[in-house]
């Protein structure tokens, strides 16, 4: 009856009106930037590309395939997504799990939740924590991008509040026929959880493409550092610095027919095609998953 309702029906209109601008807003953007990136030195340089190329052009992009440091940062930043992914998601798992419990099975609960609690409210600082990366020799490794963040201590309490919502009578049929916490684990919690472990899958996966920082705090070396670092330095680079550095003929013929905006915005582009396109698959489980799990402490 409340469905069928007028002033419900008018509020559905009102939501959808609003959510769809909302939509427009973020999608407008990287409609501009994809139009700049098409579009050619002169119309770039005049400022009358809007949401559709101006005087069609590829050049950037086969610049941008050409560049041998751009195809080595996109590929550093895939392998670092792909494993710190997989290395977040099992710490997180094998830490929430443990936690999930009673205080009756696992007495000594209450201090590693004290211990995470305080973990999240006061950090070390930029300099301790390089300080540590440092001791432990991953300075200019591809584990320095790994390691400082293995255990997002967020995810943790997002999943074992989800846990905690899990029905028990599963777990003790289980453990019933024999099943140790293994095998309940693998057996009964995951599967139940695969909306939350893929939102939290997703967030974690985000995090590692789009961080820089720390690829360029860690990383001296240039040929080491993933694409979003190698994206903040070119930002400031113009296509001018790029002519004086280089010799070869199809690369500066290139060069003379696009600008720094239209570079810019094929790099950018470019880099975030593959996190768009991972995002659909995913997508159905990110609103039940990020809902289930906030509730209960």
């Amino acid at each position: 009856m409340i469905e069928n309702s007028k002033p419900y029906k008018v509020f559905l209109i009102f939501d959808y009106i609003f959510v769809g601008i909302l939509a427009l807003i973020c999608f407008l953007p990287l409609l501009h930037v994809f139009a700049v990136s098409l579009s050619d030195r002169v119309a770039n340089g005049a400022g009358v590309v809007t949401f559709w190329p101006v005087n069609f052009n590829l050049e950037s992009y086969k610049y941008v395939l050409r560049d041998n440091s751009f195809a080595k940062a996109l590929g550093i930043s895939v392998l670092r997504t792909a494993v710190g992914c997989a290395v977040q998601m099992t710490m997180t798992i094998m830490c929430a799990y443990p936690l999930s419990k009673s205080a009756y099975q696992m007495p000594s609960r209450i201090v590693y939740v004290w211990f995470f609690l305080f973990a999240t409210l006061f950090g070390g600082g930029l300099i301790p924590t390089y300080l540590v990366v440092k001791r432990a020799h991953l300075i200019n490794s591809f584990w320095a991008l790994i390691i400082p963040g293995a255990l997002p201590i967020g995810n943790v309490i997002l999943l074992l509040n989800f846990f905690r919502n899990l029905p028990r009578e599963l777990e003790e049929a289980a453990r019933m026929d024999g099943a140790g916490h293994i095998k309940v684990l693998t057996g009964v919690y995951l599967p139940l959880s695969k909306a939350s472990i893929a939102t939290l899958s997703l967030f974690c996966m985000v995090g590692h493409w789009n961080s820089w920082f720390d690829g360029m705090i860690y990383l001296n070396d240039m040929s080491r550092q993933p694409l979003a670092t190698l994206l903040h330095a070119l930002v400031s680079q113009s296509v001018l610095n790029v002519l004086l550095q280089t010799t070869d003929m199809g690369t500066l013929k290139s060069l003379m027919t696009i600008t720094n905006d239209s570079l810019r915005s094929a790099q950018l582009f470019i880099g975030m095609v593959p996190i768009l396109c991972v995002y659909p698959f995913l997508q159905k489980y990110f609103t039940k998953g990020i809902v289930i799990g906030s509730v209960k402490g």
